[in-house]
């Protein structure tokens, strides 16, 4: 099936197989409305495309740290999937892979999934929308791959290579359509900081950029949805803070790594999490004042040679996970004030590229093409229940939600949504009380054993 852009959609199913503005061209942005225009195609952002401090070999012995390269994963992708017909309705509540999509029209960077809603970014600029794994709707920005997406009611969030932050709708009437709705900041603050010189921190020698808007790629996005607040992490080392109500950045925390900022994860009991390829995963707490917001780092939880990749957070046991380029998921557990280290999980031959919680379960996406399942029973300790293979690239990015339609009481089922480099995003059915050490590969589930992957280290 042809796309309206001329590139083939594959649709598979697992079937029965179980800068600093300068007043010169500070109103070139505004088209006359008080919304922000896009940027010209022509412009190049100061990101580069791969994230920084992660290659395709690492160790899983945590000794020695990866070079600093740019990814050689970002070439125009070799594979292609074969055609098959089915819907994801008629996957007969197996266990294992249950469909596939393949968009040949960049590498999957981001994806999220709200309820039966999966929105997907790529490098090609456009977020398309799928319901049972049919295209249902998309919405383009003009500049800056999609590095991170999150939801909020009607509201999309997406983070970009060049550095933006945009607010998309959902139209009430007609749900196909989406429209953006602004940006962060908002173009009056915008206007306001960029005349006073006090705004503009210095990034480089005889290079200032206006504090509350970033200036390298946006990495990463995550919500406090009880206080309407959206926190960004960025590879220009910042983390910020914005009020979802007005687009208005309450707080820049500058410098708040040394090197770029790959993952930010709003936690439990107040705290913020973010992990950089300085190698460090830092907490943070959050104060409200007057005007705005104050966060101070609290702990230092981590502190490596290996760049820290992702961040991942249950609420429910009070648990922070964090995957990085050596392949390891380390994870703290609350105490009474403190955060205090719980182990290190092995299950990757390559660094850990995406990570995701659901229920009772953990998953991690890595740079080996798999994704690795592990269960957290009482106490520090995780079972290892599952690879999930069929990738033929890296995995960036997971999305989980549960499978309503299929869950029960004595056995919770989630759908994982998993985006890769392979230009595929492939759906899996996992159950939270599934055997363990199993290899799920291509829909199938094999005796074999977990390769080294294995429980609580």
């Amino acid at each position: 099936m042809r796309n309206d852009e001329g590139g083939t959609m594959v649709l598979e199913h697992a079937g029965h197989r179980g800068r600093p503005s300068n007043l010169s061209n500070l109103f070139a942005i505004n088209n006359g409305t008080g919304e922000e225009e896009e940027d010209s195609p022509h412009r190049h952002s100061n990101a580069s495309m791969a994230s920084p401090r992660y290659s395709i070999s690492t160790t899983t012995s945590g000794e020695g740290s990866p070079p600093r390269m740019m990814s050689p994963w970002i070439q125009p992708s070799p594979w292609h999937f074969p055609s098959s017909s089915s819907a994801l309705e008629n996957d007969f509540g197996q266990i294992g892979l249950i469909g596939s999509i393949v968009k040949e029209e960049g590498h999957i960077y981001s994806l999220v999934a709200a309820g039966d809603v999966l929105y997907t970014g790529t490098d090609s600029k456009t977020i398309r929308v799928w319901k049972n794994l049919k295209e249902f709707s998309s919405f383009k920005a003009k500049s800056g791959l999609v590095k991170a997406i999150i939801v909020l009611g009607d509201l999309i969030f997406t983070g970009h290579q060049d550095g933006k932050i945009r607010c998309w709708k959902v139209s009430s009437s007609n749900p196909s359509v989406i429209k953006r709705n602004g940006s962060f900041p908002n173009f009056t603050d915008f206007l306001k900081g960029s005349v006073k010189p006090k705004n503009y921190v210095e990034v480089r020698k005889k290079k200032s950029v206006l504090r509350i808007k970033h200036f390298d790629a946006v990495s990463c996005l995550s919500l406090n949805e009880e206080f309407g607040l959206l926190y960004s992490g960025s590879w220009d080392k910042t983390m910020k803070v914005w009020r979802i109500s007005n687009f208005k950045c309450l707080e820049s925390v500058d410098d708040a790594h040394d090197d770029a900022i790959n993952s930010v994860a709003v936690g439990f009991d107040g705290f913020v999490f973010t992990g950089s390829a300085d190698g460090t995963v830092k907490a943070w707490k959050r104060e409200f004042l007057e005007k705005g917001t104050k966060h101070s780092m609290v702990q230092m939880l981590l502190k490596q040679e290996n760049a820290v990749t992702a961040l991942a957070v249950s609420k429910k046991s009070a648990k922070l996970y964090c995957g990085s380029s050596d392949g390891l998921v380390n994870f703290w557990e609350h105490g009474n004030q403190n955060l205090t280290h719980g182990g290190v999980l092995r299950g990757h031959k390559m660094a850990v590229l995406c990570m995701a919680t659901a229920g009772n379960l953990v998953f991690s996406g890595s740079a080996d093409k798999s994704i690795c399942v592990w269960r957290r029973e009482e106490g520090a300790i995780h079972m290892f229940l599952s690879v999930l293979s069929g990738h033929t690239g890296p995995v960036k990015c997971i999305a989980v939600e549960e499978d309503h339609g299929t869950s029960s009481n004595s056995d919770r089922k989630w759908i994982a949504y998993t985006g890769s480099l392979d230009k595929s995003i492939k759906v899996w059915r996992v159950a939270e009380h599934a055997p363990n050490l199993r290899v799920i590969q291509h829909g199938f589930l094999s005796d074999d054993d977990d390769g080294g992957r294995g429980r609580l280290v």
